[in-house]
């Protein structure tokens, strides 16, 4: 027999006098609350009635709910639904928090209706049976906002990219074989002469740049094809798109780099204490920035930093250890243990934002070190060799 275990239980879990639960749709939401009966003692007592989706109808719930001294509101995370509720409930001084539909989810076999789900909602709200979502603060909502902005125009910018690929294969033009990529300098001006007119294969030819030159006579095949003006007009317009998107994203990288710097909790320290945007970057710094620090992990350049702030936000307290942050991201699998078998879990959706960040390749894999050496038996070689994957449950910060 096992000496029993003591668990105390979280701060969600804390049992609640009164609370309040919304059931949310597009247009409206069903609120229900649940209070001391007022003539039965150790009874309790549910309300339930509509409010429409509208800051006046929210805002006047909230004051409604504050004048009843609800403790918690719960919303249930429908789409984007649940973002008038929660900030306008929010600025009227009520707790309230996000919780995933799948954790409140009712037992199967019963009716389902949205009167029932709001009672449901605040029947386990009361008994902390909820775990409340991560919702950044306005600045940081704010600023994922611009990073999230960003990755469309730059996933738009490489489909751009790829249609131009497929219209340069469908005239005959096999530049992409022979290019790094059609982003190159070289590859822009010889596209761009061809939507211009020309068509001597020499001619384009002798617009590489740099080592391109080198592949002169590969070049020279590769752009005989059959580009005629249909093609031309249709390559102008794709690369007008992509300055278009290219001029975008730059603006929004420099609000993005704005909106951290006017962010206290990213700045920097310098030697004697001082802190603010511009601290922390000489060599006597004692605190780095954020985004410098995190640039210091390999493969994570300043943009993809601001990205992780962005989604995980500055106060890393939300998370109480590095292997909480990476479930929430997704990248870990969930527990699955019966006995005496332990079955791999499969990964929660997670924040497919920072999972997409976290998952993009190191540019340069780090040099070995002698300790990583020495443990591989002294061979460098042996060192920079990929190694077995660990069984731990995912990679951590």
């Amino acid at each position: 027999m096992s000496r029993p275990q003591v668990i105390d239980d979280e701060e969600h879990e804390r049992v609640h006098e009164r609370v309040a639960a919304v059931d949310v749709a597009k247009d409206s939401g069903v609120v229900c609350t649940r209070l001391p009966h007022p003539s039965r003692p150790g009874a309790r007592q549910s309300t339930v009635w509509t409010v429409r989706a509208r800051m006046g109808a929210v805002g006047k719930l909230g004051r409604q709910l504050k004048d009843s001294g609800i403790e918690l509101v719960t919303l249930e995370s429908t789409s984007d639904y649940w973002r008038i509720w929660f900030f306008v409930l929010e600025a009227c001084g009520l707790a309230v928090q996000l919780v995933n539909a799948a954790q409140a989810r009712n037992l199967p076999g019963r009716p389902k209706t949205d009167k029932l789900d709001a009672m449901w909602l605040a029947r386990l709200t009361e008994l902390g049976l909820l775990r409340a979502s991560f919702v950044p603060p306005a600045a940081i909502r704010a600023l994922r906002d611009y990073t999230r902005a960003r990755t469309r125009l730059v996933q738009e910018r490489t489909r751009c990219y790829q249609r131009l690929e497929k219209l340069l294969e469908g005239a005959l033009v096999k530049l992409s074989s022979v290019a790094s990529k059609l982003t190159t300098e070289s590859a822009k001006d010889m596209i761009k002469a061809m939507i211009a007119g020309e068509r001597d294969p020499r001619v384009l030819a002798a617009l590489a740049r740099t080592r391109m030159k080198a592949r002169h006579d590969e070049l020279v095949e590769a752009l005989d094809g059959m580009f005629d003006d249909h093609h031309g007009e249709l390559a102008r317009m794709l690369l007008d798109q992509i300055a278009f998107l290219d001029e975008r994203a730059t603006q929004l990288t420099a609000r993005i780099t704005a909106a951290v710097a006017a962010m206290p909790a990213a700045w920097g320290v310098d030697g004697d204490g001082t802190a603010g945007p511009d601290a922390g970057t000489g060599p006597d710094a004692a605190v780095l920035p954020a985004v410098q620090r995190l640039a210091e992990i390999p493969g994570i350049s300043p943009d993809l930093a601001r990205a992780i702030i962005a989604e995980t936000g500055l106060d890393m307290s939300r998370f109480p250890t590095a292997a909480h942050l990476v479930s929430w991201a997704g990248l870990c699998p969930s527990a699955r243990q019966s006995g005496p078998r332990t079955r791999a879990g499969k990964k929660g959706q997670g924040n497919t934002w920072l999972r997409g960040s976290s998952a993009r390749p190191p540019s340069a894999p780090p040099a070995p070190t002698r300790s990583s050496a020495s443990a591989t038996g002294g061979s460098p070689a042996a060192a920079a060799r990929p190694r077995p994957r660990s069984p731990s449950p995912g990679p951590s910060w």
